[in-house]
């Protein structure tokens, strides 16, 4: 009973702490969350640059936290499959290429999404 207690959070300050501590492990250890997150920043900068209008900016956030976290779910799977065996298994492979897919069709979507929000501006900036 005592040893499953260290899995459960005490108190609201608890939960908070251990989720900075997931998303700080993602962005230190996880190279693909790195680069998401880069990206991220260069959406956001391109942004504010073009003066893309605050309902679109938002689409654009949404999609950068939605990207972000399907990154970390693709890390939580990879990891529970290690966890569960180190030795190679197909079925422990398939779980982690299904993870893996799940992040390209994101990110492609998300690609898509955010260049129809950002081409439009860019052009009218570049070419008015």
């Amino acid at each position: 009973m005592i040893e499953e207690q260290k899995w459960h959070n005490k108190n609201v300050e608890d939960a908070f702490k251990n989720a900075i501590n997931g998303c700080h492990y993602a962005f230190t250890t996880q190279r693909n969350f790195k680069i998401h997150f880069l990206i991220a920043l260069l959406v956001v900068g391109l942004s504010v640059w073009l003066q893309i209008p605050l309902e679109r900016f938002l689409i654009l956030i949404l999609a950068i936290i939605v990207g972000l976290t399907v990154e970390m779910v693709n890390t939580v799977a990879e990891k529970t499959v290690d966890l569960i065996t180190e030795k190679y298994n197909e079925k422990a492979k398939l779980i982690k290429d299904v993870a893996a897919g799940m992040m390209l069709l994101t990110a492609l979507g998300l690609a898509i999404l955010g260049l129809l929000v950002l081409l439009p501006a860019l052009w009218q900036k570049l070419n008015g």
